[in-house]
């Protein structure tokens, strides 16, 4: 049973709905039903949502990956807090006009460091089992 994996996903999805809707409410308030109509804050709802949707299948995967091989639970849940901790401050980092993006880069830090992660502790899992 994956059940750090599916406790962060069930987040990550909740956190998805919302960064969706915001794309709708801002469609509908400016009147645009296909791309960002040149609006900026529509453009970066848009791109945050997309972003988010970009990076995290590969982290739910690895995350899976991991619970699935019986790696620590406490080790998957603190780079799932991290990753969704990063994925929010990115979120709420692109929605902010420019030129305030510094959370935007602290969330991508964090993003790309977690799926680092993720990976080094596969592996390194991966070769413990194997070699055990």
């Amino acid at each position: 049973m994956l059940i750090v994996t599916t406790l962060i996903a069930c987040i990550l999805t909740a956190l998805f709905i919302r960064l969706s809707f915001g794309v709708i409410r801002l469609r509908r308030h400016h009147k645009v039903g296909l791309g960002s109509g040149g609006v900026d804050d529509l453009e970066r709802a848009i791109r945050a949502q997309a972003n988010f949707a970009e990076y995290v299948p590969i982290a739910l995967i690895l995350m899976a990956c991991l619970e699935l091989n019986g790696a620590p639970l406490w080790i998957i849940a603190i780079l799932g807090i991290a990753f969704v901790a990063g994925r929010v401050i990115h979120a709420k980092g692109i929605n902010q006009p420019p030129p305030h993006f510094s959370n935007r880069v602290i969330g991508m830090k964090f993003t790309i460091t977690t799926l680092i992660m993720l990976v080094i502790f596969n592996l390194a899992w991966l070769l413990l089992q194997l070699w055990s």
